[in-house]
């Protein structure tokens, strides 16, 4: 098959006020490949969540997952599936008003090639049950990862509960419920709650179906 696009070429074509800028890319003189990226100063979305963060997160998720969608739109927009969407993959301003989509380097293009079985590559609590099952691919394992990404961020606490995080973690994802985020925040906006948990489903025919479907619903929701 045909090898996937480089994280320089993938990253360089990205322009997007969410998404890291790639300012410069290639080989060094002893043949490794190097990417020269805008610095990003501020915490990164995993810390936030793992630090359980609600004084500096609070009033200011529903604007954080308008921003992530936007960049994830943009990414499947230019052709991509991302492959590793999840909170390590997001830094934040120092202020937690913006944030930016960082990491390319399992990104491939959304074609035939790169949607077939067997490609398992991804972080394991993030990941898709098509993508551990071995089975076909397309853009809707990124919303899979997207979904519990802002589950996370809304309740800091994962859909699956267990303490597994090897691989294995993502064969609960269609043996086991995830658990409904309202349980974790009965205040949470309904529709917004229902959006997540209909990107979370293990079966890639009931998920949300695109990103510009996500987006659509989002704006529509006015507070957390």
């Amino acid at each position: 098959g045909m090898n996937k696009p480089s994280e320089g070429v993938v990253a360089s074509s990205m322009s997007h006020p969410n998404i890291v800028e790639t300012l410069e890319y290639g080989m060094t003189t002893k043949d490794e490949p190097y990417l020269i990226m805008e610095f990003v100063e501020g915490p990164g979305l995993q810390l936030l969540i793992h630090n359980r963060e609600e004084g500096m997160l609070n009033g200011k998720r529903l604007s954080l997952i308008n921003q992530m969608a936007e960049a994830l739109f943009y990414v499947h927009q230019q052709g991509y599936i991302h492959r590793d969407i999840c909170p390590r993959n997001f830094i934040c301003s120092p202020d937690i008003n913006h944030i930016k989509l960082i990491d390319f380097g399992l990104t491939v293009p959304a074609t035939k090639e790169f949607m077939q079985p067997g490609n398992r590559t991804g972080t394991p609590l993030y990941m898709a049950p098509e993508v551990v099952r071995r089975r076909p691919t397309d853009q809707r394992l990124d919303i899979f990862s997207f979904g519990v990404t802002c589950y996370q961020l809304l309740s800091f606490e994962l859909p699956w509960p267990g303490g597994e995080t090897s691989g294995l973690a993502a064969l609960n994802h269609d043996t086991a419920n995830a658990r409904d985020i309202l349980e974790y925040r009965p205040d949470l906006n309904k529709s917004l709650a229902t959006l997540i948990m209909q990107s979370v489903k293990a079966n890639p025919q009931e998920r949300v179906q695109s990103m510009e479907t996500f987006l659509k619903t989002l704006r529509g929701i006015k507070s957390e």
